[in-house]
């Protein structure tokens, strides 16, 4: 895997880049591969709605399944990547660049420091094959 090194991560996938107090929120490529093709993709929280940590941010619809994302972090939803609604594909083709889901505004820097980094996310992955 070719795991962006800024990216922190949960074990439940999803990715999260810090940019000054902001969380922008992902899936990993695991993440997409697993699901496979995506088609459908439904934001369950709107930019100016709060969201706890664990809560369920995104669910996303594949040919084989749907899953929840959850949000990795608390805060403020400050944007959501609304061009996935037309291109939900671009979650496979480009999960940590176009494919980011969210912005959060961060209520709590210090639930960062649970998160794993790139290479404990790779090792983590590693273990479930």
């Amino acid at each position: 895997m070719n795991t962006p090194k800024d990216l922190k991560f949960i074990k439940t996938d999803e990715w999260v880049k810090v940019d000054g107090n902001t969380a922008i929120i992902g899936i990993s490529y695991f993440a997409q591969d697993q699901l496979s093709d995506i088609v459908y993709i439904e934001f369950n929280k709107e930019p100016g709605e709060s969201i706890e940590r664990d809560q369920v941010l995104v669910t996303i619809e594949s040919v084989k399944a749907a899953a929840d994302v959850k949000s990795p972090v608390s805060g403020k939803v400050i944007e959501i990547n609304e061009s996935l609604s037309d291109t939900p594909e671009t979650l496979n083709e480009d999960p940590y660049e176009n494919g980011w889901l969210c912005k959060i505004e961060l209520d709590n820097l210090s639930e960062l420091d649970d998160l794993m980094n790139a290479k404990a996310y790779d090792e983590f992955c590693e273990s479930r094959h």
